[in-house]
Protein backbone atom coordinates (compact mmCIF):
# COMPACT_ATOMS: atom_id res chain seq x y z
CA UNK A 1 0.00 0.00 0.00
CA UNK A 2 2.87 2.19 0.69
CA UNK A 3 3.81 1.95 -2.74
CA UNK A 4 0.38 2.64 -3.85
CA UNK A 5 0.74 5.69 -1.37
CA UNK A 6 3.60 7.07 -3.01
CA UNK A 7 2.64 6.57 -6.15
CA UNK A 8 -0.39 8.62 -5.77
CA UNK A 9 1.41 11.44 -3.86
CA UNK A 10 4.16 11.43 -6.76
CA UNK A 11 0.99 12.04 -9.40
CA UNK A 12 -0.89 14.65 -7.55
CA UNK A 13 2.89 16.69 -6.75
CA UNK A 14 3.27 16.15 -10.43
CA UNK A 15 -0.36 17.14 -10.99
CA UNK A 16 -0.04 20.09 -8.80
CA UNK A 17 3.44 21.41 -10.28
CA UNK A 18 1.61 21.12 -13.68
CA UNK A 19 -1.03 23.34 -12.43
CA UNK A 20 1.43 25.69 -11.27
CA UNK A 21 3.29 26.42 -14.42
CA UNK A 22 1.79 29.10 -16.06
CA UNK A 23 -0.84 29.10 -19.10
CA UNK A 24 0.24 29.32 -22.29
CA UNK A 25 0.17 32.32 -23.69
CA UNK A 26 -2.31 32.40 -27.29
CA UNK A 27 0.63 33.06 -30.07
CA UNK A 28 1.53 36.80 -30.66
CA UNK A 29 -0.96 38.66 -32.88
CA UNK A 30 0.88 39.74 -36.08
CA UNK A 31 1.23 43.29 -36.42
CA UNK A 32 -1.06 45.54 -38.67
CA UNK A 33 -0.01 46.40 -41.63
CA UNK A 34 1.51 49.07 -42.21
CA UNK A 35 -0.28 51.42 -44.38
CA UNK A 36 3.13 52.74 -46.41
CA UNK A 37 2.64 56.27 -48.15
CA UNK A 38 1.22 55.72 -51.76
CA UNK A 39 3.42 57.30 -54.33
CA UNK A 40 2.54 60.26 -56.60
CA UNK A 41 1.36 58.58 -59.71
CA UNK A 42 4.03 59.77 -62.28
CA UNK A 43 3.38 62.46 -64.74
CA UNK A 44 2.57 61.01 -67.97
CA UNK A 45 5.09 61.39 -70.45
CA UNK A 46 4.63 64.12 -72.76
CA UNK A 47 3.80 63.51 -76.08
CA UNK A 48 6.44 63.16 -78.88
CA UNK A 49 7.14 66.26 -81.05
CA UNK A 50 5.60 65.23 -84.34
CA UNK A 51 8.39 64.09 -86.59
CA UNK A 52 8.78 66.59 -88.87
CA UNK A 53 8.77 65.35 -92.37
CA UNK A 54 10.88 66.55 -95.94
CA UNK A 55 7.35 66.46 -97.23
CA UNK A 56 5.46 69.77 -96.43
CA UNK A 57 2.04 67.91 -96.86
CA UNK A 58 2.77 65.63 -93.68
CA UNK A 59 3.36 68.92 -91.73
CA UNK A 60 0.96 69.33 -89.17
CA UNK A 61 -1.59 72.33 -89.84
CA UNK A 62 -1.05 75.92 -88.55
CA UNK A 63 -3.56 76.55 -85.68
CA UNK A 64 -6.71 78.94 -87.17
CA UNK A 65 -9.90 78.73 -89.17
CA UNK A 66 -10.62 81.06 -92.24
CA UNK A 67 -13.30 83.76 -92.17
CA UNK A 68 -14.83 85.91 -95.49
CA UNK A 69 -15.97 88.70 -95.32
CA UNK A 70 -16.89 92.08 -97.73
CA UNK A 71 -15.62 95.88 -97.81
CA UNK A 72 -15.90 98.77 -100.21
CA UNK A 73 -12.84 97.79 -102.25
CA UNK A 74 -13.88 93.73 -102.45
CA UNK A 75 -13.81 90.94 -100.49
CA UNK A 76 -11.44 89.32 -97.40
CA UNK A 77 -10.59 85.74 -96.54
CA UNK A 78 -9.10 85.53 -93.64
CA UNK A 79 -6.92 82.45 -91.52
CA UNK A 80 -5.58 82.68 -88.31
CA UNK A 81 -7.34 81.91 -84.84
CA UNK A 82 -10.01 83.84 -84.13
CA UNK A 83 -9.98 87.11 -81.51
CA UNK A 84 -6.13 87.58 -82.88
CA UNK A 85 -4.61 89.06 -86.11
CA UNK A 86 -4.95 87.33 -89.03
CA UNK A 87 -1.49 85.42 -89.91
CA UNK A 88 -2.80 85.34 -93.96
CA UNK A 89 -5.24 87.06 -95.92
CA UNK A 90 -6.63 86.89 -99.53
CA UNK A 91 -7.69 90.14 -100.47
CA UNK A 92 -10.33 90.70 -103.51
CA UNK A 93 -9.35 94.92 -104.59
CA UNK A 94 -12.09 94.70 -107.25
CA UNK A 95 -11.14 97.95 -108.69
CA UNK A 96 -7.75 97.01 -109.72
CA UNK A 97 -8.88 92.92 -110.75
CA UNK A 98 -6.05 92.03 -107.80
CA UNK A 99 -5.77 89.96 -105.45
CA UNK A 100 -3.25 90.97 -102.91
CA UNK A 101 -1.78 88.04 -100.61
CA UNK A 102 -0.53 89.50 -96.86
CA UNK A 103 1.35 87.38 -94.57
CA UNK A 104 0.88 89.11 -91.16
CA UNK A 105 3.66 89.50 -88.85
CA UNK A 106 7.61 90.80 -88.51
CA UNK A 107 8.96 89.93 -92.16
CA UNK A 108 12.47 90.12 -93.40
CA UNK A 109 12.82 88.43 -96.42
CA UNK A 110 11.76 89.94 -99.53
CA UNK A 111 9.87 87.20 -101.49
CA UNK A 112 6.95 85.03 -100.43
CA UNK A 113 7.02 81.04 -101.50
CA UNK A 114 3.55 79.59 -101.76
CA UNK A 115 3.34 75.49 -102.11
CA UNK A 116 0.03 73.76 -103.16
CA UNK A 117 0.15 70.18 -104.36
CA UNK A 118 0.63 70.85 -108.32
CA UNK A 119 2.87 74.55 -108.34
CA UNK A 120 5.83 76.37 -105.95
CA UNK A 121 5.79 79.76 -106.64
CA UNK A 122 8.15 82.59 -105.10
CA UNK A 123 6.50 85.83 -105.28
CA UNK A 124 7.80 89.39 -104.18
CA UNK A 125 6.64 91.40 -101.73
CA UNK A 126 6.18 94.52 -100.26
CA UNK A 127 5.87 95.91 -97.06
CA UNK A 128 2.45 95.91 -95.95
CA UNK A 129 1.15 97.73 -92.90
CA UNK A 130 0.64 94.19 -91.16
CA UNK A 131 3.31 92.63 -92.95
CA UNK A 132 4.11 91.35 -96.02
CA UNK A 133 1.93 91.65 -99.08
CA UNK A 134 2.47 89.68 -103.11
CA UNK A 135 0.34 91.31 -105.48
CA UNK A 136 -1.23 88.54 -108.15
CA UNK A 137 -3.59 89.02 -110.96
CA UNK A 138 -7.42 87.94 -110.37
CA UNK A 139 -7.03 84.94 -112.67
CA UNK A 140 -3.78 84.04 -111.75
CA UNK A 141 -3.17 80.35 -111.72
CA UNK A 142 -1.86 80.36 -108.32
CA UNK A 143 -4.74 81.38 -106.80
CA UNK A 144 -6.77 78.64 -107.96
CA UNK A 145 -3.90 76.26 -106.93
CA UNK A 146 -4.40 77.04 -103.91
CA UNK A 147 -8.05 76.74 -103.74
CA UNK A 148 -7.89 73.46 -105.23
CA UNK A 149 -4.79 72.33 -103.17
CA UNK A 150 -5.31 68.68 -101.90
CA UNK A 151 -6.49 69.76 -98.19
CA UNK A 152 -3.39 72.43 -97.51
CA UNK A 153 -0.73 74.74 -98.60
CA UNK A 154 1.90 76.84 -97.21
CA UNK A 155 3.30 80.45 -97.11
CA UNK A 156 7.39 80.39 -96.55
CA UNK A 157 9.17 83.26 -96.10
CA UNK A 158 9.37 86.45 -95.23
CA UNK A 159 11.59 85.40 -92.11
CA UNK A 160 8.37 84.07 -90.15
CA UNK A 161 7.63 80.83 -89.54
CA UNK A 162 5.94 78.52 -91.99
CA UNK A 163 2.26 78.59 -92.18
CA UNK A 164 0.50 75.33 -93.22
CA UNK A 165 -2.95 76.01 -93.97
CA UNK A 166 -5.94 74.30 -95.19
CA UNK A 167 -7.46 74.80 -98.41
CA UNK A 168 -11.50 75.60 -97.53
CA UNK A 169 -13.54 77.45 -100.05
CA UNK A 170 -13.09 80.90 -98.57
CA UNK A 171 -10.21 81.30 -100.72
CA UNK A 172 -11.90 80.51 -104.00
CA UNK A 173 -14.74 82.77 -103.14
CA UNK A 174 -12.59 85.73 -102.94
CA UNK A 175 -11.22 84.86 -106.55
CA UNK A 176 -14.61 84.32 -107.62
CA UNK A 177 -15.44 87.82 -106.17
CA UNK A 178 -12.50 89.89 -107.80
CA UNK A 179 -12.93 87.79 -111.11
CA UNK A 180 -16.43 89.25 -111.63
Amino acid sequence: MRRSFVLASVSAMALLLAGCVAPSQPPPRPAPPVALPTPAPAPAPSPPPPLVSADWRDWPLTPGNWSYRTDAQGSIASFGVSGLAPEFTLRCDRARSRIVLTRNGQTSAPTLTIRTTSVARTLPVSPATTGAAADLAARDALIDAIGYSRGRFVVQGGGAPALVVPAWAEILRVAEDCRG
